[in-house]
């Protein structure tokens, strides 16, 4: 069978990025791994490069570019949102606080997803709202699994600190009192891609007065469920995508 497009170039391009679905490739293993010719290799592997598909590491090798996550948690987008509605509604329902889904976006996290709290006084974050990064618990959680170099950037800006983030991935969960907002507390935990990488934050938030200077200790458990069963859901989509499971 013919595994060609007949267009000679995305063709090739493939090739490249096959070959290092193996691991890390010089340029001679390049065209040997390929059979294209050396000039060939070089010069679609710098465009590649150049588009983040292709990247290189500490030894100058070529490696698959940061791009390729990049589109893959878009293309996990929709399972992530069509799973997170139910449990989020379900979270509001046992805290009696508004729920939301983060994600991050460079310096920016994204409220994707909310169920809000129906009545009385409430935190508001509609979807589509872009909240820093520099504060809050949700932005330590998706900050305290990020590469170290991302960690010591983000925590130049942040109110809160490296001590913070260690907490956080111990215990599992962030808490956070005003740090955004005065007068607002908040309690998040990670979503996991199938992979195991962190790719949202589900959390929790609402007054200080309701929700206490440690609103850990009472609605933590309930946050980390949530985060759980929707990492849970999202690794069983992954397995058989034509039968998603429901909450």
């Amino acid at each position: 069978m013919d595994n060609t497009s007949g267009v000679g170039v995305l063709d090739k391009a493939a090739l490249v990025l096959t070959a290092l679905e193996n691991g890390p490739l010089s340029l001679t293993g390049l065209v040997s791994a390929t059979g294209l010719s050396r000039p060939t290799a070089h010069r679609l592997a710098t465009a590649l490069e150049y588009h983040r598909l292709v990247g290189r590491n500490l030894n100058g090798s070529f490696i698959l570019g940061p791009r390729l996550v990049e589109l893959a948690q878009v293309a996990d987008e929709d399972r992530l949102l069509t799973a997170a509605g139910p449990i989020l509604t379900r979270l509001r329902d046992i805290t009696g606080e508004s729920a939301q889904l983060f994600r991050r976006q460079g310096d920016v996290r994204i409220c994707v997803a909310v169920a809000e709290r129906p009545a009385g006084l409430r935190d508001t974050v509609p979807v589509g709202s872009q909240l820093t990064m520099n504060a809050g618990s949700a932005a330590q959680v998706l900050l305290a699994w990020d590469e170290a170099d991302r960690i010591q950037r983000g925590l130049k800006r942040a109110v809160f600190s490296a001590a913070s983030l260690a907490a956080v991935q111990r215990q599992g969960w962030a808490q956070s009192v005003a740090e955004r907002e005065a007068g607002v507390a908040s309690i998040s935990a990670p979503v996991r891609s199938p992979a195991g990488k962190v790719i949202a934050a589900v959390s929790v938030s609402g007054p200080i007065e309701r929700l206490t200077r440690q609103p850990g200790r009472l609605h933590a458990p309930a946050v980390v469920a949530a985060a759980e069963r929707l990492s849970e859901l999202l690794r069983r989509s992954a397995g058989d995508p034509e039968s998603p499971e429901t909450p």
